[in-house]
Order: structure tokens, then C-alpha cells, then sequence
């Protein structure tokens, strides 16, 4: 479904500022959505908010449908007496302005466990009624990750796969005396989840009150080790033996990587969830829309057709392309959900029947600046190029920074991309990149808040291969500025990107 002219930005909640070592869904937020209504933006994209597993990364989520307990505000925790204020000192000395993962996970676990604890001694009788109910709004997944998160911590984190034989096949009467075994774990994570749930739609509807709409990412795979794949392993493509991936999904050699990239993630088994009538994709984004207002479906391409690699593999470059059924699956998505805002992540090989997916549906597509001056004129991503039911981007968590970008740049584009814009203002790259994407003819321009920020490679958010120090960047609450506020509303209302009424121009 087409979009109305707007901007936004870029910004994954764990980077926002904060006092405990990680961004949180606390005062700073709402801070930032403040920063969003007064430069007239109307869209905030934010990454998978999902519990993050091996390198911390939100697209290898312990659980396709959970929030992150990470997200939780501490503060507002304490508020509700559920922690107090001297309790909070130890996670203040961590850095404020990178996600010092290996601290603040025990740390701040620790700390959530414990007001979880609390919750029987405090709460209020509207508090546990608002707790059950929640449960059983989300029964459909909060049991299964629940107990899969209390299992794994019994187990000292280790895979689902590593556990005995009987849980990793869910045997039912070893299920049932680790459920009785592992209630008050099992309650302890249904807590937090509600606590997310709870934090996060008070600053989702503080959001909407302003005008700005949350896009939140959906990725196609779900993690190997997630509850996804454990408790329907009849969904994906796995070895009956060793319950290890069959057939693992990647993408083959791009832009980012000369061997591809293989993701490890198992493939689905489309033949299954054909026959279930995609009832558990139908849930995924019921599940997701419970949190944003616009899908963003990471890796389009592979909903039409998927790069598998078979086992045992250790790059993307031996694969296939394998067809999946995309269109009947959005078909049954629109049957049964209604028409959805979705936008297409259409990156990478790209071929027309992908295309024909995407605009079967009406799903805008994604421009991308950064590769816009390589090649010729025909460079689908030049703004002259671009399509008005398309979102265009200077880059995204997987690019780096604009400055980055341009101080690497071959001459050859960046000739190019001087020849295009005449000559770059005293504003810096990152303004007359920002000021290409608000004024193209995209229905949608997105911007990352480091490339307002006008930061360097260093504050980039994502390296693709790279498995080590990334989704780790943070900036600080005073790069907020004024001067940066009027310089993004400006621009914002000159493209007509600022919310109906609020316009310069009328």
C-alpha cells in the first residue's frame, strides 16, 4: 500500500543514550522522539527488537516474537518499586558511549531478575491483572519462549540441540517435569516480557500522539538456536539426526562479500507451512504489529526465491536458488491480517520476477544512495531513477556512515557523485546526501541518525562478515543540538516531508 510523503530516522533503541551502559525504553526515548516531532519527522525505523543471541546481533533473535529485556527501563522499574535507586550503581560505571555487551548482559539480567522477583510482593492488583492478560493475548508464543529461555539458562546457555534428547525433541513427560521444575524461571521471563510490552506501547502511543509512526524490521530467518526452530521444527529444513540446519540460508557472493554470506540460519520448509495455511508467519506478524506500525520484510528477495546451501558448507558460494511461495503467501497474509504497510527490503540479486512480487503487492522497494554512483545513468538507485513508492536511504545499519563512505570512496565515484550534486556545501557529505534523499521523488526518505550526526566509520552500526564489535554504537544526549534540530526541519518542510498542517508551505 503507497505511503504519504515523509522522512525519519534510523536509530535501533539499544544506541540511545543512557546511564546503564545500553540504550533503554526510559527518559531518552522519549527524548528522541521529542528530537523526531520538532524536525517534523514522521518515521522512526528501528532494527529487530528481539533477545539477541550469538553476537549480539537483533537479526539472531532467541525468539522471532519476544522483545528484548535489555530494552527495559530500569529507572522506570524503580519507579514502580519493583528496584530501587541504590541498586542501579553498578551498571552506571559502564561506557555511555558503546554497548558493553559482556558487561551489561549479567549485569543488567541480573538486576531484571530481581524485580521480577519483587513483582508478587509489589504489585498492584491492576499490575497482575494486566500481567495475566497479556499472557493470554500472547499464549501463542509467550509459553514456548518462556519456558525455552528458562531451559536454556538450566543449561548454561547452551544451544537447544546440546540439551538432552528428550527436550531438544520435546518429549511430553520430560517437557512436563521441566515446566513444574523451572516455574519460577518460567514466570520470571513471562514478566519481563510483559514489562517490554508495557514500556515500549506507552512509548509507541507517545509516538503516534506526535505523528510518527515506528517501521520495524521483520528478518525472513529466524536463528538456529531460537524457540522458533525448537518448538516448530516441522517449519524449517533440518537434519533428522542431528537436528542441525539441512539446508542453510545466505546469500551468494554481492557488494559486501566475495564469497557470499552464509547466515547459517536453517531454511524454511515452505511445503510444511503450505499445508498449515502459514499459519505461523500469519502469527509472526500479528505478533509484530502488536509493537510497529510499518513491516519492514529484511531480504524480500528471498521470500520469491532463496539462496540454500547445503550442509556442511563453509561460504555461500556453492548454493542455489530455490523458489519459495512468496505470493501465496501474502495472499494468505492479506486474506486473513488485511492489507499490511509493508516495505520490501528488495536489496541484493534482484531479478524481475522479485520485482514482480513486490509490485503484485504494491510494496514500496529500497533506494540506496551509497550505491548510487557507481556504474552509469541507468543506476537504478540515482534519485532521477527512483520510483515514488520506493523509500530511499543514504545508507543503512548495514553501510557504513556517509563520511565513512565518502572518505573511501574509489575516485571514479566519487567523481561521479561530484559531477551529480555540482559540489559539496560547508555542511559536510552527510547534509548534501540527506538533502539528495528528502528532496527525490521517494514516497519515503529514511536517514540514519549517525549521518545527521555527520560521524565517521567508527560509529558505524553494522560490518556484514564481520562478527565481532558490531550493533554496538551509542550516541550522546548532547549531539542533539539545536543548530542539527533547525538544519533537519528546514530541509524536512522545504521537501514537503513534514506532517499534513505542519508544512511551510501550507
Amino acid at each position: 500500500m503507497p505511503f504519504p510523503r515523509a522522512s525519519g530516522i534510523l536509530l535501533h533503541p539499544t544506541s540511545l543514550p543512557g546511564r546503564f551502559g545500553i540504550g533503554d525504553l526510559g527518559s531518552e526515548a522519549y527524548r528522541f522522539v521529542d528530537f523526531l516531532a520538532d524536525t517534523k519527522q514522521q518515521l522512526w525505523q528501528v532494527l529487530p527488537l528481539g533477545p539477541t543471541g550469538h553476537g549480539n546481533s537483533p537479526y539472531l533473535s532467541y525468539s522471532s516474537m519476544a522483545g528484548n529485556p535489555l530494552l527495559i527501563s530500569l529507572e522506570q522499574l524503580c519507579d514502580r518499586s519493583l528496584l530501587y535507586p541504590d541498586e542501579l550503581h553498578d551498571l552506571e560505571h559502564l561506557s555511555a558511549h558503546r554497548v558493553a555487551f559482556d558487561d551489561v548482559i549479567p549485569g543488567k539480567m541480573h538486576l531484571l531478575e530481581r524485580a521480577a522477583s519483587r513483582f508478587h510482593e509489589v504489585a498492584t492488583e491492576a499490575d497482575r491483572t494486566a500481567l495475566e492478560k497479556f499472557c493470554q493475548d500472547c499464549h501463542f508464543w509467550v509459553d514456548e519462549f518462556a519456558f525455552f529461555m528458562a531451559l536454556k539458562n538450566a543449561h548454561g546457555g547452551a544451544g537447544w540441540t546440546q540439551w538432552p534428547d528428550p527436550l531438544a525433541r520435546r518429549h511430553p513427560e520430560t517437557m512436563a517435569e521441566w515446566r513444574e521444575k523451572l516455574s519460577s524461571d518460567i514466570f520470571c521471563h513471562k514478566f519481563l516480557q510483559f514489562e517490554f510490552h508495557r514500556q515500549w506501547q506507552a512509548l509507541r502511543q507517545y509516538a503516534r500522539d506526535r505523528q510518527i509512526q515506528i517501521i520495524g524490521d521483520i528478518p525472513i530467518y529466524v536463528a538456529h538456536d531460537s524457540v522458533d526452530v525448537w518448538a516448530f521444527p516441522y517449519n524449517f529444513m533440518l537434519d533428522d539426526e542431528t537436528l542441525a540446519p539441512a539446508l542453510m540460508a545466505g546469500v551468494p557472493p554481492d557488494y559486501f562479500s566475495e564469497t557470499g554470506q552464509l547466515w547459517g540460519n536453517p531454511t524454511y520448509n515452505w511445503d510444511e507451512l503450505q499445508k498449515r495455511n502459514f499459519n505461523w508467519w500469519i502469527q509472526r506478524i500479528n505478533a509484530l504489529l502488536d509493537y510497529v506500525d510499518i513491516i519492514r520484510v529484511d531480504h524480500f528477495r528471498g521470500l520469491q526465491a532463496y539462496w540454500g546451501v547445503r550442509a556442511g558448507e563453509t561460504t555461500a558460494m556453492n548454493g542455489e536458488w530455490i523458489e519459495a511461495p512468496g505470493a501465496e503467501l501474502f495472499e494468505t497474509v492479506r486474506q486473513k491480517l488485511g492489507k499490511l504497510p509493508i516495505m520490501a527490503e528488495d536489496l541484493g540479486v534482484i531479478t524481475p520476477e522479485v520485482e514482480a512480487l513486490r509490485d503484485q503487492f504494491g510494496f514500496p522497494g529500497m533506494k540506496i544512495l551509497h550505491f548510487a554512483f557507481g556504474g552509469g545513468s541507468d543506476n537504478p538507485y540515482l534519485p532521477f531513477n527512483c520510483v515514488t513508492n520506493s523509500v530511499i536511504y543514504t545508507g543503512t545499519h548495514d553501510n557504513d556512515t556517509t563520511v565513512g563512505w565518502f572518505d573511501k570512496m574509489p575516485d571514479y565515484e566519487r567523481d561521479r557523485l561530484m559531477q551529480y550534486v555540482g559540489c559539496i556545501s560547508g555542511e559536510g557529505i552527510q547534509w548534501t546526501m540527506i538533502r539528495l534523499a528528502l528532496m527525490s521523488v521517494s514516497n519515503q526518505a529514511i536517514v540514519p541518525l549517525q549521518d545527521v550526526l555527520g560521524y565517521g566509520s567508527d560509529c558505524r552500526m553494522n560490518t556484514p562478515g564481520l562478527s565481532e564489535g558490531n550493533w554496538a554504537w551509542r550516541y550522546a544526549a548532547e549531539a542533539l543540538t539545536d543548530e542539527i534540530r533547525d538544519r533537519l526541519r528546514i530541509l524536512t518542510e522545504l521537501a514537503h516531508r513534514a506532517p499534513v498542517g505542519q508544512d511551510w508551505g501550507g
